[in-house]
């Protein structure tokens, strides 16, 4: 039997002491060439000027030859306004990608010796740029959906006779979220079974009809195979797609050899991250939370070295999200990211 990836020594191509072994010098020139390549030329934020800019070598910034406006590797990026050294964020991005089954605020804060607050806001704002550099191509081949409830429980009371019945719609919490996602299954090379290689999620409020018929036929191109249980919200897809289903309730795989598996192994790396390590999902920013472990799922075949200038490029392309700004001081998200 072969040696697992993950147990090879391929798959360690970063250490978290090697990235606080960098200099600043270092650790500015590698933001830089992550987010501009490797010429002379810099992107003003403030223009959009793309040139070989008058650099300030003693501040480590640029001035603008066309609107004189001075600027710095990170300005105009989700790390913008920055108040700890560079290497500490690149620090952050390499603990973060070693957490295969995500990483708490408060693990982050000790390990990067820094208040938990801010390491609140930074693992937020890494989630943030994943979010907005994620590939929303459409999927094709066999795709494998499922949803699954969060936010729903409601803790049963002390006597029997003072309990409700929580399956009904009227005893259930109005917060209730439902994280919905579809994945595709990887090409099949020389009989090596890969499973996925491209997770979407999306949080809807329940899993019904009109918002799985919306999703699938926006995000799944023509022609392609699904694979779902027995829920009715999958009815609707058999008028526009080969669909084929698998009673949960009877068998976990059909006689025709039907499974969601792809789908459900999603669902177990998300619960590992919200029970052993986040515990709780605001819903405010549950949405990046879904994306977040579907990106883990996507790329837990790839270096750690690869994952993190992966996750550090989408850093340095992510433009300033202001609801990252301020944070504590009152300035949050307003609303919720709802696929319907």
């Amino acid at each position: 039997m072969s040696q697992h990836f993950l147990l090879s020594a391929k798959a360690r191509t970063l250490s978290v002491r090697q990235v606080f072994a960098m200099t600043d010098d270092q650790a500015f020139s590698l933001f830089r060439e992550l987010r501009w390549g490797d010429g002379d030329e810099t992107g003003c934020p403030m223009c959009a000027s793309l040139a070989k800019h008058y650099f300030i070598r003693s501040r480590r910034q640029w001035r603008c030859r066309d609107c004189n406006h001075t600027f710095s590797v990170t300005s105009g990026t989700i790390f913008a306004f920055h108040k700890l050294p560079l290497k500490v964020y690149l620090g952050a991005i390499a603990i973060y990608s070693n957490a295969v089954k995500g990483i708490s605020a408060l693990q982050l804060s000790r390990d990067l010796g820094v208040q938990y607050k801010t390491a609140f806001v930074l693992a937020h704002k890494i989630r943030e740029s994943l979010m907005e550099q994620r590939n929303g191509e459409a999927l094709a081949g066999e795709i494998h959906m499922d949803g699954a409830y969060v936010n729903g429980y409601i803790r049963p009371k002390n006597k029997k006779e003072d309990r409700i019945d929580r399956r009904l719609a009227e005893n259930q919490r109005p917060d209730k979220r439902c994280v919905f996602v579809m994945r595709q299954r990887a090409e099949t090379i020389d009989n090596e079974i890969k499973g996925a290689d491209k997770t979407l999620t999306f949080v809807i409020k329940s899993e019904n009809q009109a918002d799985v018929s919306k999703l699938a036929t926006e995000f799944l191109k023509k022609g392609s195979m699904i694979c779902a249980d027995e829920s009715n919200a999958y009815d609707v897809l058999h008028a526009k797609f080969d669909t084929r289903r698998v009673n949960h309730a009877l068998e976990y795989r059909s006689d025709a050899g039907i499974t969601n598996n792809l789908a459900e192994s999603y669902f177990s790396r998300f619960r590992r991250m919200q029970y052993g390590q986040t515990h709780k999902f605001g819903n405010l920013y549950l949405a990046n939370y879904a994306n977040e472990a579907a990106y883990r799922e996507d790329t837990r075949r790839l270096p750690n070295g690869d994952i993190f200038m992966d996750i550090t490029k989408k850093c340095a392309q992510t433009r300033v999200n202001r609801d990252w700004c301020g944070y504590w001081q009152g300035n949050k998200r307003q609303a919720e990211r709802l696929a319907s």
